[in-house]
């Protein structure tokens, strides 16, 4: 089998010779530069991160679940919540939509054959890797009791691995910029001439505003790593107070990138639920310009608020004050997105099918963590609220509630594509409904908590909130439990679940015009250029079981009229 002259151009003869003679095997999967099959890497990587961050997330409830000492000393019990911190934040929620699915979808979504650096995208894989490595070597060594924020002075002076913890979190964040700058080149110089930006899906759209703020933020992380480890080997005096330092000049550094970070993990899962809205209400997405600005507009707002994490830093009224206005101001794109998704799902045709029910948790949880930021941006509330449970229940309500749900949503949305077999859509609903209600069941009661003042990063507690730790532990047992059962499902129909047709949801989007699973060049026959959500472009077509473009309807394959995307 000879190359294509497209595949010439962008692998050589001898790299698609090598895939076409190895296509399978270890080899074939470590040196591969398809971006499907760097984007399985990360996911089979990312997941490992979840469950290792989610066993130490249960040890931690475990410990709580009696406010006296159970199997961790407190010395452990802080080592425990800052590995399960670093490694949820810099391992899993941030590379998980974007690396991961991103990798698989983007080039396909854009007609193209791959990304536009390829090698740089294995790079990327591999430098994820190493970091990941870095972080676990830290737990293996010393341990890690900074929290995952690394604060000074006490990360200047504790006896444990933060070197090799710093340097993880460095090396990850060369990781990230690797994706983002490939993905940005890709949008920019690899879509179709007739895909203008208004054409381009709106998952799309969300990636490369992460992408811009990968490449300007995570720079910054970087550096303010470097100067710690500096400090911790040399005493330099940046942040140490010992030596003229400002531990507080740290906090700005680390806040200037981690909220723009905050975005780089729940924009792109703005963007999954954008995709499974529209989907599987089968309606065009309702506001689709002003979701496609509010997703550069929150990235562009997400650089101007990091002092809202230093309220009770001793900064001056007046900064704490812009700080907070504009904290208020990033609520405005995002409550654009919440309601053009309610206004999508107004009279459109919805099947609550595994994607679908994952969409609709996202917006609940979503919902009750943007609300609930409000209180922490208001001055005289955070005051009170400032390091106690309600910033964990926020946090995770937003992050992993998002980031999560979007994740497992966009799973069960492309599984089919990417391995084409359909999954038992039943037990996913259950693991779907477990994962909410052990979500709520964990961080519903830490508001409670946390608004009566119950301080977080504590290993003891008094009597009075231990009935709020139980329901809490319980709820992440559950949770748990819904996690295994969610991605039990997916593993299960890679192996045993029912061959389907390349489009069995009816999407209208470019990857769902490719087979399932895709040729290693994405596409082996002319793509048909549609809007993304034009799903009356979609018929059914029973003999293939699947859904296919009117335009290449045949004699053989009578037009029928568009039917609801049900064969799932």
């Amino acid at each position: 089998m000879s190359a294509t002259p497209q595949a010439q151009k962008l692998f050589g003869h001898a790299e698609e010779n090598n895939y076409l003679k190895c296509s399978s095997g270890i080899k074939s999967w470590l040196f591969t530069l398809d971006h499907k099959r760097i984007g399985i890497m990360y996911l089979i990587g990312v997941t490992v991160a979840l469950f290792l961050a989610g066993i130490f997330a249960l040890i931690l409830r475990s410990e709580l679940f009696t406010g006296d000492e159970n199997f961790l000393t407190e010395a452990q019990y802080n080592q425990m919540f800052t590995l399960h911190g670093a490694i949820m934040v810099f391992a899993f929620i941030i590379p998980s939509i974007p690396a991961a699915l991103g990798n698989f979808v983007l080039p396909m979504m854009l007609g193209a054959k791959d990304v536009a650096f390829p090698r740089l995208n294995l790079a990327s894989f591999y430098l994820w890797m190493f970091g990941t490595a870095f972080l676990l070597t830290a737990m293996l060594t010393n341990g890690l009791d900074t929290g995952w924020t690394f604060y000074t002075p006490y990360s200047i002076t504790t006896t444990t691995a933060v070197i090799y913890a710093t340097m993880g979190a460095f090396i990850l964040g060369f990781s990230s910029i690797f994706t983002g700058l490939n993905f940005l080149v890709t949008v920019n110089t690899m879509r179709p001439k007739s895909m203008g930006w208004f054409k381009l899906p709106l998952f799309i759209w969300s990636l490369y505003a992460t992408s811009i703020i990968q490449i300007l933020a995570t720079p910054v992380l970087g550096i303010t790593l470097l100067l710690l480890i500096a400090e911790r080997v040399m005493h330099i005096g940046i942040f140490d107070p010992a030596y003229g330092g400002d531990p507080v000049l740290f906090q700005h550094f680390f806040w200037f990138y981690s909220h723009p970070a905050v975005y780089i993990m729940i924009l792109p899962a703005m963007g999954v639920i954008s995709e499974l809205i529209s989907v599987y209400s089968h309606k065009k997405i309702f506001g689709y310009s002003f979701i496609a600005f509010s997703s550069v507009a929150i990235a562009l707002l997400g650089f101007l608020v990091w002092g809202h994490h230093m309220f009770t830093s001793g900064q001056s009224q007046l900064v704490t004050l812009v700080f907070s206005a504009i904290t208020f101001s990033v609520a405005i794109p995002s409550a654009v997105k919440v309601f053009n998704w309610l206004a999508t799902l107004y009279k459109g045709s919805i099947k609550l099918v595994t994607p679908m029910c994952y969409a609709l948790s996202f917006i609940f949880l979503f919902g009750i963590g943007g609300l609930t930021g409000l209180f922490l941006g208001t001055l005289s509330t955070d005051i009170h609220l400032h390091d106690t449970y309600f910033v964990v229940a926020h946090f995770h309500f937003v992050m992993v509630g998002g980031t999560l749900t979007a994740l497992l949503g966009g799973l069960y949305h492309w599984w089919p594509k990417m391995f084409g077999r359909m999954y038992n859509d039943f037990l996913g609903r259950v693991g779907c409904f477990l994962v909410f209600v052990g979500f709520n069941l964990t961080f519903f009661p830490q508001f409670v908590m946390g608004s009566r003042g119950m301080p977080r990063r504590y290993a003891r507690y008094d009597p009075e909130f231990e009935i709020f730790h139980q329901a809490s532990t319980i709820g992440a047992f559950i949770l748990g439990i819904g996690i295994l059962l969610a991605f039990g499902v997916l593993v299960h129909a890679v192996f045993f679940g029912r061959k389907i047709g390349g489009n069995p949801f009816g999407a209208a989007s470019l990857e769902w015009q490719s087979s399932s699973p895709p040729s290693f060049h994405n596409f082996d026959h002319k793509i048909h250029m549609n809007a993304p959500y034009d799903f009356g472009a979609m018929v059914y077509d029973e003999e293939m079981d699947t859904y296919i473009q009117r335009d290449f309807v045949t004699p053989e394959s009578p037009e029928v009229p568009a039917a609801e995307p049900t064969k799932a």
